[in-house]
């Protein structure tokens, strides 16, 4: 909650020619904010252009003159050469599993079976991996601490002043002003 008498007292401690450095300050943050979303467009436009000119025009030229290489002065060389990709739709996974499978192609779906264990339950998270090992299954286990779970530990103990090893948590405490817009 805001306390708008602190907020006051902070405010009337600070003199013109700080208000006006924290003033230009913000400018600077949301001029160069506005800037980057704008090489961000930018960027998605040129990918897209390039795109376009290596993936069609190019080609299509190339194999218009009956050519598959080309040198050039500069040394530079193009060559065309094809390329494949795939994506089964969302919403055709099954049939399209289906098919791999009456077709003989199901070695190429991958299954992963997962579970999920709560905190102080490592000794059940053993014990079922423990189990499909000894079924002979190959089994991968996955243990990690959720990044924000984790920050938010390391806030708690930095605040505490409790001993935290910084490096091995690769600690990094910052300021970073957010300005929003009306």
């Amino acid at each position: 909650m805001l306390d708008f008498e602190q907020t006051a007292d902070e405010l009337s401690k600070l003199n013109d020619d700080a208000i006006g450095r924290i003033a230009k300050l913000v400018k600077m943050q949301l001029a160069l904010e506005a800037r980057l979303a704008q090489l961000e467009e930018e960027q998605k436009d040129v990918a897209r252009q390039l795109r376009e000119i290596a993936e069609e025009e190019l080609p299509s030229a190339m194999e218009e003159h009956g050519v598959s290489q080309l040198k050039m002065g500069d040394g530079s060389e193009i060559t065309v050469s094809t390329f494949y990709s795939a994506s089964i739709p969302k919403d055709e996974t099954e049939r399209a599993f289906d098919w791999l499978r009456d077709n003989r192609f199901g070695d190429l779906i991958k299954n992963v079976v997962s579970t999920t264990f709560g905190r102080n339950d490592d000794a059940k998270a053993k014990a079922l991996v423990n189990t499909l090992s000894d079924s002979g299954y190959s089994v991968n286990q996955k243990q990690w601490v959720e990044p924000m779970t984790l920050k938010a530990f390391v806030k708690e103990q930095v605040e505490k002043g409790a001993p935290l090893p910084m490096d091995l948590f690769g600690v990094y405490i910052g300021k970073k002003a957010k300005v929003r817009r009306k």
